[in-house]
């Protein structure tokens, strides 16, 4: 392969086709994409789960890890060598030394064995001939490049014991480590918090700029992408339907698909504030302090403060916020809150104390408090069909008959927009059988089937696709006003919370920084660190 520099872009992907599958069972994941990529431009592929955005990013490196998939036609130049069917060994010599590429999430990409100096290493290694202090150079350099702090004490540590920002930065040290010409960064701010995503973005601009790169980023985020500039295609069902300057794209969007993306985009502000309802959820003084033992008798030396001291209360009709980075205490105060771990205080619930409360005290109460759990994928029973995730609560509570507990499943499927008339075979169905959106309406069928007055809602729209997003939240806000229902709302992206929430507490390190009506806390935020937060909300969002 040639290594001088080439006229024209640097690289140029035209009639892209990957299908999965042959003869009669071929289904087509790309069907004829075309778009190029000149030196240190930005170019994003935006569009929901499915259009096809990493599948065609994969195909640039011929990294489809599908044993059915296949290119029936399509030319990718990269510096105007065809990469499209060229020999292992010429592949080779692009990925990670000319291509660099960023995967979502860093936490499955790096090898959970081996130490953070080996994973950056390896690269400088294998590619570049480097060994031994000059390797060991490099690698604390890259980590520096990158903004890890302390690299120097970090090279031996293991990816859990790096925070998600940390790892994320790892991996784009080890795409850089050659000095690519392009890097390719697939969602990879999707899992992180709000502040930690502005930082990996900032981040990712500034050695743009420093080493002259091409950057071609895959997100579904409308946010990013503006806060990125430069050109975007956007993309659906494996076409890309609109194509051109970030800005052109934004203010006169053509595609009616585009349309509806921007379309979907949270409204400032949600409905008029609830009249005062009873009292649901209440907590005073809540701490849940997790013990740190020491020593060839496990002493306690010290606690882990997850929640230190937290009062709350949520009304009927209404839905408290709370916000803050990973690590900050909402889901512990939210199990917490269901007795679903230790912690001392005061819980009362419907007025009563349940702090004390034994198993068989909390069992009744249990149909009226639930939980909608952040990840879709990971939260509903692969052995179980639809009809028996969303009817197991009845069955434990001994709700009705068998013909009873089927017409319940039938009517919460209806509320959350399933219904199983217009989806023949739907309650005999698998989760794996359904897309994101699908899977978490199908969360919430099963929380809202027992008609709960009180429900723990943990990051349920962060890893959904932005027009999702906004269906979910309608959705919530539907049922919230017919059944009168209390919401914990856990989130770290306040776009949804701003459409969603009535009233917000801030929590950093186990405590509330910051209350109050969600209006006000977003008009005149007190605590620096809520101030912090809404300003790496506003930097990805304004461009």
């Amino acid at each position: 392969m040639s290594t001088s520099p080439q006229a024209g872009p640097l690289l140029d992907v035209h009639d892209l086709a990957v299908s999965f599958g042959r003869g009669g069972g071929e289904v087509a994941a790309v069907k004829g994409v075309s778009f190029t990529l000149n030196r240190g431009e930005t170019l994003s592929l935006v569009g929901e789960s499915g259009s096809g955005k990493t599948v065609t990013a994969l195909s640039i490196l011929q990294l489809l890890p599908y044993p059915n998939a296949h290119h029936p036609r399509g030319s990718v130049r990269f510096r105007g060598d065809e990469l499209m069917g060229a020999a292992e060994p010429a592949l080779r010599a692009v990925r990670g030394d000319r291509i660099g590429m960023v995967f979502q999430e860093p936490m499955t990409s790096l090898n959970p064995l081996h130490s953070i100096e080996k994973q950056v290493g390896e690269t400088l290694e294998v590619h570049a001939g480097l060994r031994g202090e000059a390797k060991r150079k490099r690698v604390v350099e890259l980590l520096h490049l990158v903004g890890l702090p302390e690299a120097e004490k970090r090279l031996g540590a293991l990816p859990h014991e790096l925070s998600g920002g940390q790892r994320q930065r790892v991996i784009i040290a080890m795409a850089l480590a050659l000095g690519p010409d392009l890097l390719i960064a697939d969602e990879p701010t999707t899992a992180l918090d709000v502040t930690i995503q502005a930082q990996i973005i900032e981040l990712l601009q500034g050695l743009q700029k420093k080493l002259g790169m091409a950057l071609l980023f895959i997100t579904h985020d409308l946010a990013i992408v503006r806060r990125l500039g430069g050109r975007v295609c956007v993309m659906k069902d494996g076409v890309i339907v609109e194509q051109g300057e970030v800005a052109d794209i934004f203010a006169r969007p053509l595609d009616a698909y585009t349309k509806r993306l921007l379309a979907s985009e949270f409204a400032a502000g949600r409905r008029s504030p609830p009249t005062e309802g009873k009292e649901v959820m209440a907590a005073d003084d809540l701490k849940v302090w997790f013990p740190v033992r020491r020593g060839l008798l496990r002493r306690t030396v010290s606690h882990i403060k997850a929640v230190d001291g937290v009062s709350l209360a949520v009304a009927a009709r209404e839905t408290l916020a709370v916000v803050g980075e990973s690590g900050s205490g909402k889901t512990t105060l939210g199990l917490a809150l269901l007795r679903l771990l230790p912690s001392t205080g005061l819980i009362r619930f419907d007025g009563a104390a349940i702090t004390g409360a034994n198993a068989r005290a909390m069992r009744p109460l249990r149909r009226h408090m639930q939980v909608v759990f952040q990840d879709p994928y990971g939260a509903l029973s692969p052995r179980l069909s639809i009809g028996q995730i969303v009817g197991e609560g009845l069955e434990v509570h001994g709700l009705g008959d068998v013909a009873e507990q089927r017409a319940r499943v039938t009517e919460a499927l209806r509320e959350v927009d399933l219904d199983p008339d217009t989806h023949p075979g739907l309650l005999d169905r698998y989760p794996h059988e359904f897309s994101g959106g699908q899977r978490q309406r199908i969360a919430i069928a099963r929380a809202m089937v027992l008609r709960p007055r009180f429900l723990v809602l943990d990051e349920p729209t962060s890893s959904l696709d932005v027009s999702v997003q906004a269906q979910i939240v309608g959705l919530l806000q539907r049922l919230q006003e017919k059944y009168g229902l209390a919401y914990l709302f856990i989130s770290h992206d306040l776009r949804v919370v701003k459409a969603l929430a009535d009233r917000i507490i801030v929590m950093k390190d186990g405590q509330v920084r910051e209350s109050g009506p969600a209006a006000e806390v977003f008009a005149n935020p007190r605590d620096p660190y809520t101030r912090a937060l809404l300003a790496a909300a506003l930097e990805l969002k304004v461009a």
